[in-house]
């Protein structure tokens, strides 16, 4: 999905398996593997296949466009900017029996995706209150709607805000996560077109992984120093500089 991403879903075009197979095989995935994973997300309906003689290339379906384009919005934006904050809190209450628990991991994973983080049972928050409308919808589509509520208000006077993050988040996981992507990326000397394409797609595919650790609260509900803002300045730095002669890569992959 980081390849279809970063080179297949800007062009618009079909590309050969050949292309994506010999990729792969650089992050150590084997032809069998890659093949695989390629008829996998075609009968998941993100891609798929036509003949060309004795080749076969493979497009985007509408769903896979969307999919990709969304993901995309996400990733290259996450944390380019900072919000103002107001003290405001999102609250959800929302309860899934403990019998359903295909339903409870699927609204974990959606909400958390959408920087959700949860204190206690049936309780979700987020200091971003926009969210409110994608929340709506997460619970619409998994028919979780009658019954919840959400309410929009400022932390009180009982316990402190402190301890309510930590228990939703666990900012320290976090924070070495970003660590290591600061120290993985930071020194690297990449001399030709293979070497940066083959970084390029490492550093995207790391980096694809934050939007749904880091639910990116406001600078007051973080710790001194946090590591974040450091990685994300590397990354879109990185991201920026590495990308002429990576998509040239890619070109001359594809008109092999």
């Amino acid at each position: 999905m980081t390849l279809l991403g970063e080179y297949v879903l800007p062009r618009g075009v079909p590309v050969w398996t050949s292309a994506l197979v010999d990729t792969l095989a650089t992050f150590d995935v084997e032809e069998k593997s890659a093949r695989q994973a390629l008829a996998r997300t075609a009968a998941e309906g993100w891609m798929e296949s036509d003949r060309v003689g004795r080749r076969v290339r493979w497009s985007l379906t509408a769903p896979g466009r969307k999919l990709l384009t969304e993901g995309a919005r996400r990733i290259y934006e996450f944390g380019k900017s900072e919000r103002p904050w107001d003290g405001q809190w999102l609250v959800l209450l929302v309860s899934v029996p403990e019998s359903k628990r295909d339903l409870r991991h699927r609204l974990r994973t959606r909400l958390t995706w959408a920087g959700f983080g949860s204190p206690e049972a049936g309780v979700w928050i987020s200091p971003d209150v926009s969210r409110q409308d994608e929340a709506a919808e997460i619970l619409d589509s998994l028919d979780l709607s009658r019954g919840a509520m959400s309410f929009v208000a400022t932390y009180g006077t009982i316990g402190e805000v402190g301890s309510m993050v930590a228990r939703a988040w666990d900012l320290s996981e976090v924070e070495r996560r970003y660590e290591d992507f600061i120290a993985g990326f930071s020194e690297l000397e990449l001399l030709d077109g293979p070497a940066v394409l083959h970084a390029q797609t490492l550093l995207v595919h790391e980096w694809r992984r934050f939007p749904f650790l880091d639910p990116q609260l406001p600078s007051d509900l973080l710790p001194e120093n946090w590591r974040g803002k450091q990685a994300a300045q590397l990354f879109h730095r990185r991201h920026q500089e590495w990308r002429p002669a990576a998509q040239e890569h890619w070109d001359q992959l594809q008109s092999r």
